[in-house]
């Protein structure tokens, strides 16, 4: 859906960009700031190119990395990257290799349709996904010191992603793959399905939709199968559907991926939901074994699960130790709380399960202390140290992403397990093992001001990261530095502190005041952290002239468990208390922040917070509002696709909790709404469907309110695509500049407006 009429932007400025960002990998000085010493690897930088300004522009087509893998030398990590550009309107995307030592990236193949590489034995050989004909995938092999020269190792009549590989023996290979299956076990290819001449859906159980999609028979489904080498080539023999007739489904939807299934030599492990319990209202999940004794036949055992209980509530992270002797997951203890508490479950021997009867095993949920305490925080993932010893965990912790480590040893002080954070400011998204014989790990991760960043971490001796490469070095290609970030502590509703990151314009100075954006995360059990986002990044806003306010009110994740669970019940309360607090502490504190021209913004929860603030006094403290698929009334809650959540968060369905529903319910304060609103919502939103935007719309016009409605056909709860992106920004930042006085940020409307030949809010009833 291109809009008609585009943002200009300087040619060369966005040559100039891309090409920096791809051959400059110099690494800045501050990430990680809380680690004692750190390590700088660098390199000569070839180019010298900077954006002025950090615009939507320069966020939506700025290359995307994704995290990298070492081979087993750990002298070359493998990644992809995705560029977008405007003036072709086409996305580019690369397998890249980057010399660790020095940080010099090489191209290995920008071949359209390519995905997922994979390191095979040694260290040049490697194996990625490529789309094919009439459906079909093909797996593509590749050599980093013969560029251009690849072969297929095999065709699979289907849709498959999420590719992991474990060595056997030389020459032959175990891989795991995931696809949608038929309800006969058989790979779903949509291409080659007969023709249906209806579109006619009948559903016998809820959920008929999920996120953007309507739910179908297919099921996701995990594939095992064996990669042999013979005569210098790989070749990849039948694949097995390891969950064929189980009635389980694995990856989980609608986000499961690769952190819902693990590969050792021996078997596979993975999560699923309960095969009979609703998942619309029901979160319970269980973690599976699955021995494997011959990758190349099928089929393999039953799964055998494993089930403690006390943890009935969803799980993910199912991985195998180096030597595949031991597993570790994450699981909650509540089933219908999606932000409970991950437990750390660690399964010291996976052969116990295979004769498994009810808790005959060694399975244990860890038990963890920091100052004597029970440790509050929840893991989001685990895996093991490359020898075995220790967990790795990546926690959310006060607005940060941090990796912890945990020793399997016992602990001479007690039962108890002591966490250890190995890294600092910033947000780690993902952990590998550098290289065969050595206990460091690889770690990628971003910032606010950084869109990528690759680093060395020893677990053994947390001295301090080795950062090997910044996509941007460290903000410098963007415009964009760490002194823009702060945070701010202010007192919340009840005894405690509420945490708000704090994003500067890039020209900031001290004796300025700056328009306030107060800006509402979603969730919401979610929080702000310094990691970089395309879709809400504050720097966006703060170099249009803003001081940008990220709070993270009662319920947000990274403080504590209660924190978190003080919102159940509380969704306009102690949240919205919170937050008027916030906004006082900044006009009375902040000298520089000028909150009589405030804007604010939130999107999900945030979007619902921003219809409370219309019905409640604080919405009069803003000139503008901009709510993006947000709640308008908590009755339509029930027409959403997880019913789990709002059963949980307003303490049982509609029938059995009324007064609550209607308690914080923004619809029934319409009567106070006067403030000028933008209004967001997409047409595949199934989370939020489409009706919350449009009554909020009708409200507004109706009170002859200033406000605008946008929307896109082809987006859900969030918009991704970045033509609609760029238009989703201008309109944004259109409207919220014209309130506060600053400049807009484009002259037109970046497509046409319909209905804008009649005055605002002039309604014709009847």
């Amino acid at each position: 859906m291109a809009p008609s009429r585009l943002i200009p932007i300087s040619v060369v400025l966005t040559t100039c960009v891309a090409a920096f960002l791809y051959l400059s990998l110099q690494s800045g000085p501050r990430f990680w700031t809380t680690v004692t010493r750190q390590t700088i690897i660098t390199r000569p930088s070839n180019v010298d190119f900077q954006a002025d300004k950090f615009t939507p522009e320069v966020l939506l087509s700025a290359p995307r990395r994704s995290p990298a893998v070492p081979d087993s030398s750990g002298k070359l990590a493998v990644y992809t990257v995705s560029t977008y550009s405007f003036e072709s309107h086409e996305k580019t995307s690369e397998i890249r290799v980057i010399n660790i030592r020095n940080g010099r990236s090489t191209l290995v193949t920008n071949e359209k349709k390519t995905s997922e590489p994979n390191w095979l034995e040694g260290a040049s050989e490697l194996l990625w996904l490529k789309e094919g004909e009439k459906g079909s995938t093909e797996l593509v092999v590749g050599n980093v010191e013969e560029v251009g020269s690849t072969y297929l190792a095999g065709i699979v009549a289907g849709t498959i992603s999420n590719v992991k590989l474990k060595p056997l023996s030389p020459g032959k290979i175990a891989i795991a793959v995931t696809g949608k299956a038929r309800r006969n076990g058989t790979l779903y290819n949509e291409e080659q399905e007969p023709k249906k001449y209806t579109t006619a859906r009948l559903y016998d159980r809820t959920m008929v939709r999920h996120w953007d999609e309507y739910v179908t028979s297919q099921r996701n489904a995990i594939w095992y199968g064996e990669l042999e080498k013979s005569t210098g080539k790989w070749s990849l023999g039948s694949l097995t559907n390891v969950l064929r007739g189980t009635g389980l489904e694995s990856p989980i939807p609608t986000f499961g991926g690769k952190d819902n299934f693990d590969i050792s030599s021996s078997g596979l492990v993975f999560v699923a939901k309960h095969p009979v319990l609703n998942p619309a209202f029901n979160t319970k999940c269980n973690f599976y074994y699955v021995p494997i004794l011959d990758f190349s036949h099928g089929p393999a055992s039953q799964p055998q699960k494993l089930e403690l209980e006390a943890l009935q509530g969803a799980a993910s992270s199912p991985v195998f130790s180096p030597d595949g002797k031991s597993a570790a997951f994450l699981q909650m203890e509540q089933n219908g709380y999606e932000s409970d508490k991950n437990r750390i479950v660690h399964i010291p021997s996976i052969a116990s399960l295979q004769h498994a009867s009810g808790s005959s095993h060694d399975a244990q949920s860890l038990n963890l202390d920091v100052d004597g305490n029970d440790w509050d925080r929840s893991p989001s993932s685990v895996t093991f140290s490359p020898d075995g010893t220790m967990l790795l965990l990546v926690v959310e912790d006060k607005g940060d992403d941090v990796l912890f480590k945990i020793d399997l040893v016992e602990d001479t002080n007690g039962p108890a397990r002591h966490p250890q954070g190995l890294t600092g400011v910033g947000a780690a998204s993902d952990v590998q093992p550098l290289r065969t014989g050595s206990n460091e790990v690889f770690v990628s991760s971003t910032s606010l001001v950084d869109n990528s960043i690759y680093a060395i971490v020893d677990p053994t001796q947390p001295t301090g990261p080795q950062i090997v490469s910044s996509n941007s070095q460290n903000g410098l290609s963007f415009g964009l530095s760490d002194e823009q970030v702060s945070e701010i502590w202010f007192e919340g509703a009840g005894d405690y502190q509420v945490h708000a990151l704090v994003v500067k314009p890039s020209n900031f100075s001290e004796d300025q005041k700056y328009p306030l954006a107060y800006m509402i995360h979603g969730g919401p059990q979610g929080a702000w952290t310094r990691s970089w986002s395309t879709r809400w990044n504050p720097a966006v806003f703060a170099e249009q002239g803003y001081v940008v306010i990220c709070p993270n009110p009662t319920g947000s994740t990274g403080y504590g468990q209660a924190f978190v669970d003080a919102i159940a019940g509380s969704w306009g309360g102690l949240p919205y208390e919170d937050l008027v607090k916030g906004f006082e502490y900044l006009k009375e504190t902040l000298p520089y922040v000028d909150t009589d021209k405030a804007v604010a913004l939130g999107a999900s929860y945030g979007g619902y917070m921003m219809n409370w603030f219309q019905g409640h006094p604080l919405g009069r403290a803003f000139k503008a509002l901009v709510c993006h698929d947000g709640v308008f009334s908590m009755n339509d809650q029930m027409s959403s696709d997880e019913q789990y959540f709002p059963n949980h968060d307003l303490k049982g369905p509609y029938w059995k909790s009324q007064e609550l529903w209607e308690e914080w319910d923004p619809s029934r304060f319409t009567g106070n709404w006067s403030t000028p609103m933008l209004v967001i919502h997409n047409a595949l939103d199934y989370r939020l469907p489409i009706s919350e935007g449009l009554a909020m719309f009708n409200v507004l016009q109706e009170r002859k309110i200033e406000s605008r409605f946008l929307t896109f056909s082809d987006e859900n709860h969030w918009v991704l695509k970045e033509e609609n992106s760029l238009v989703w920004h201008t309109v944004v930042l259109n409207w919220i500049n014209k309130f506060v006085g600053l400049p807009p940020y484009t002259e037109d409307d970046p497509v046409d407006s319909v209905g804008s030949e009649r005055a605002v809010g002039d309604v014709e009833m009847g």
